[in-house]
Order: structure tokens, then sequence, then C-alpha cells
């Protein structure tokens, strides 16, 4: 009977005993099979799919594939994984299901010698993700705040619209956001902190009645969530209200049009292109069993973890939304030519 640990995932006795035994045999870097994989369906990781694509390309990997659990459970992502290993992938980069959850999976992946990286959220330290490439979420939650503040004229109430409580991203956004009216000294309040709104339903129903009850008190808001920046662009839209100043995330275009008819003050740009497209790259490298990391990299250390790299972020408004994307693909491009050598040693 195949023995299996506390996250229900087999030991490495069985499908990765064969996957590890595959690997030994001397693959070329060209033979890797690359799976990037986030924690369940959201519009947020649609850009890990051209970004494999690119990176299976551009690299010459084998395959470079975007698969995704059909739920945001823990369980599924984990059995994902186990099936893509018996399927013989070499490497996987990974957004985690849960922050720490994963970290078992990742150690019986890392211990039949295929290596996983975390992409645009952590896993929790200790862990054996080889490192972790995405927003520096705390950082954008913070400019953002910033931005509205300013948009604001430095004084007023605002409201939070935060990401999904099992998202390790999202305590560190609300943070950021309370040391940023912190820093007011009371000429800036957080009337409240909503929660759970980056699921369509919530957001359409949370934003909805938040509106409805306090629209006259709020001055501000800020989502820290891909759906509830659209859900309150829209929102804003229909209530023909210019008067609340509203920072987002991302890049979708309801935003973008909204910035452009002056419905949204701006947004933070994230660069999930570059977190997948660098992930391939990096994995690639680390599969090929001719690279590993560098222990004194100039890591970023975080709450979570001391392998941090920063995939890069920026405000999007009036002033840049024209070129913004070629910014981001600029970033994509130094991080990815600098990568090797600033944070790897191979032979």
């Amino acid at each position: 009977m195949t023995s299996v640990n506390r996250s229900g995932f087999p030991a490495a006795i069985g499908v990765f005993a064969i996957a590890a035994t595959a690997l030994a045999t001397g693959a070329l870097a060209s033979d890797n099979k690359i799976a990037l994989i986030p924690g369940g369906p959201h519009p947020y990781f649609a850009p890990w799919e051209q970004a494999a694509a690119d990176a299976q390309k551009d690299f010459d990997i084998a395959a470079v594939d975007f698969k995704v659990p059909a739920e945001w459970k823990l369980n599924l992502q984990t059995e994902l994984l186990e099936s893509l290993a018996a399927q013989g992938y070499s490497a996987f980069g990974i957004f985690p299901g849960d922050s720490v959850g994963i970290n078992s999976t990742v150690t019986e992946l890392q211990s039949a010698g295929l290596p996983s990286a975390a992409l645009a959220g952590c896993a929790q330290d200790p862990t054996d993700m080889a490192f972790c490439l995405g927003t520096d979420v705390y950082n954008s939650a913070y400019i953002g705040t910033k931005e509205l503040i300013k948009a604001m004229g430095g004084k007023g109430n605002i409201v939070h619209l935060a990401g999904l409580l099992v998202d390790p991203n999202t305590t560190l956004r609300v943070k950021a956001v309370e040391t940023a009216v912190e820093e007011t000294n009371g000429e800036v309040t957080l009337l409240q902190t909503v929660a759970d709104t980056d699921a369509q339903e919530a957001a359409d129903q949370k934003i909805s009645a938040l509106l409805a009850a306090q629209k006259d008190e709020i001055g501000g808001m800020i989502a820290t969530g891909y759906i509830p920046s659209v859900v309150a662009s829209k929102l804003l839209r229909t209530l023909g209200d210019k008067r609340i100043k509203f920072i987002g995330i991302d890049d979708d275009q309801i935003v973008l049009k909204a910035i452009e008819d002056g419905f949204v003050a701006g947004t933070m740009a994230q660069n999930p292109y570059g977190q997948g497209y660098i992930g391939a790259y990096a994995l690639d490298l680390l599969a090929s069993g001719d690279c590993t990391m560098k222990e004194d990299a100039p890591w970023i250390e975080t709450p979570q973890t001391a392998r941090f790299i920063d995939s890069g972020t920026m405000v999007i408004n009036l002033d840049n939304i024209a070129s913004y994307k070629d910014d981001l693909k600029a970033i994509t491009a130094d991080i990815q030519g600098k990568f090797k050598d600033t944070y790897m040693t191979c032979s």
C-alpha cells in the first residue's frame, strides 16, 4: 500500500520514484517538461498560458504547459502535481494553494529530483521551493494606497477591498494599507477592510452593498485583488461617481477604460507574464541538473521567505497608460537576462 503524508500526497516510492529514475538518465535541458500551476481558476493567471508558449519557444524547452486545478482547493492542486509528475514533468512553477500546506508536496517533489519554484505567491519558510518570484505585494499595496491618498488630497475616509483570505498575499496587503494610512497621522481613516472580494459573486454583493450603505462617507477605495478592481470600476461608472477616488490592481480592459474616462485614478500593474516566462526559464535550468541557486544571491527577505525576487510593479494612470506594457516587457527582459548570473551557479 502506498504511504501517504498529511497532505494526502503519496510518498516518493511510486510515481515520483519513476519520475526520478527517468530524470536521472541524463535528459538534456531541451527535453524538460515544465508545468505552471496556479492555485485554481483566476483571470490573473491567464498570461501564464502565453508565457509558457513563449518560454518553450525562446528557450528550446520540450514542453512548458499551463495547468489549472478545477477549484481553489489544496488537495486538487496536489493531485494535479502528482498526476503531472507521473506523466514525466521535470519541474513545477506553483502558486501555492496554501502557503504552508503546499510544502510537504514540494518536499516530495524535491526528494524525487523534481524542482519547484513559487510564482506570484510565496510558500512559507521552511520550504523546498527553489525561490519565489512575484510582486512585492506589500510594496505594491503601500504605493497604491499612497497614490490613493494623493488623489484624495491627503485626507478623507478610505475602504480597502481585499482579496481571498486563503491567498498568502492578502495579509501582507492588508498590513501595507494600514501602514500607509497610519503615516497620515489621522488625516486619513481606514473605514473598513472588506475581505474575500476576489471572487465574482462575493465582489458583486459586497461592493454593491458597501456603496449603497456608505457611499457618501467614502472618499476613496483601494482594491488589491483583480476581480474587485473590475467590479468597483463598473459600479463607479454605473453610479456616475468621479468623486470617490479609486486605485485598483492589474490591467483589465474595464479598469483601463475607466482610467481613461476619469472614473478610476489608477491601477497597480503586476507582471504575471514575466512571472511565468522567467519562472519557466529558471526551472528548465534547475531541471537540467547543471544549475543550483546561490545562497548569497541578492535575495529580498519577506515575512514568508528568505528567497524572494521582485517581478516588478508600477502605477498605471493617464500619464503612462499607452506605454506601460512596453515598460513591463523591459522589466521582464532585464530580470531574465540577469537571472542566471545573479541567482544561479551553473557548471
